[in-house]
């Protein structure tokens, strides 16, 4: 089978974007991994694809596949190079969509200046909704928030990494660390995805607060590893410091992608995103028939 694509990136986060309002492609898992594949596909964070819109006041669906081939909830980052899809070919005129994502419903507003604004959604807290699954283990307060403390089993001896945890339609865990460039995010990266207290696997940020108003992020995302930004890890990061009195209501999140300006006016209020989108190029690609169903 062979289908068209278009190469996008935001702050370096790298998508396939497939156009599926006129039919679907019927891709399982296997062709999700395929696409984003860097040595055998088109290479990708994520899958990201256009449907028609799913119900009145919608304008589209979202749909978003990391590159292990699950489908996921969310991706801001993904979800400003979306916009900036449907309005460069012609599948919209408007300025401002509405989206239809499996985290919920999200606006991306194209700005004058060629960068894309997306509202997010308010952060979810309630552990069950995350889901965050702690058992017994007992939060320790910080600031107005809290933390929790998460035991990894580090080679010689386990270790304790404290978290902030909360959901941007999908589940982040996100720790303040000294020198983000050291941290052992490709270490600690993937035991904090799989740790068990997460049921849904998680989105493991590493946060350096430079300032009240700046602060420098990595994130090891779910399905995908490190990333060299991550939106919904942005917002999560910010959320979680303004939490914990770290940080004001703005903030510049630098990735080793770019930057993203996150503003977060407090309980009950979405979280605001602005940053880049451009596409890089497109083409046709050949999907291999003999690719396993799985």
């Amino acid at each position: 089978m062979r289908i068209p694509f278009t190469k996008m990136q935001g702050a370096g986060n790298d998508f396939v974007v497939l156009d599926e309002t006129q039919n679907r492609f019927g891709l399982g898992a296997a062709q999700y991994r395929f696409l984003a594949d860097r040595h055998f596909g088109v290479g990708a964070d994520q899958i990201l694809t256009v449907r028609p819109s799913p119900a009145p006041g919608i304008d589209f669906e979202y749909v978003i596949h990391n590159a292990d081939g699950a489908e996921v909830e969310q991706c801001g980052n993904g979800a400003r190079c979306f916009a900036r899809f449907v309005r460069d070919g012609g599948l919209t005129q408007k300025g401002a969509i509405r989206v239809q994502t499996r985290g919920g419903v999200i606006e991306p507003v194209l700005t004058p200046d060629g960068r894309v604004t997306v509202n997010m959604g308010a952060p979810v807290f309630e552990l069950a909704r995350i889901p965050f699954t702690p058992g017994l283990v007992p939060a320790e307060s910080c600031g107005d928030w809290q933390q929790w403390p998460l035991r990894l089993a580090t080679p010689g001896h386990d270790t304790v990494v404290r978290v902030a945890v909360l959901s941007m339609g999908n589940p982040h865990a996100v720790q303040l660390v000294d020198d983000v460039a050291n941290a052992p995010v490709a270490q600690y990266g993937p035991l904090i995805e799989h740790h068990p207290f997460f049921p849904n696997r998680v989105n493991a940020g590493f946060m350096q607060v430079q300032n009240r108003r700046q602060v420098r992020l990595r994130v090891y995302e779910r399905g995908a590893g490190e990333t060299l930004a991550c939106g919904t890890g942005a917002c999560a990061a910010v959320v979680a410091g303004i939490r914990l009195g770290l940080l004001d209501a703005q903030v510049d999140v630098h990735t080793h992608g770019g930057l993203l300006a996150i503003a977060w006016a407090g309980d009950g209020a979405p979280v605001m995103m602005t940053g880049p989108a451009t596409t890089v190029f497109q083409g046709e690609i050949n999907i291999p028939d003999d690719l396993p169903k799985a």
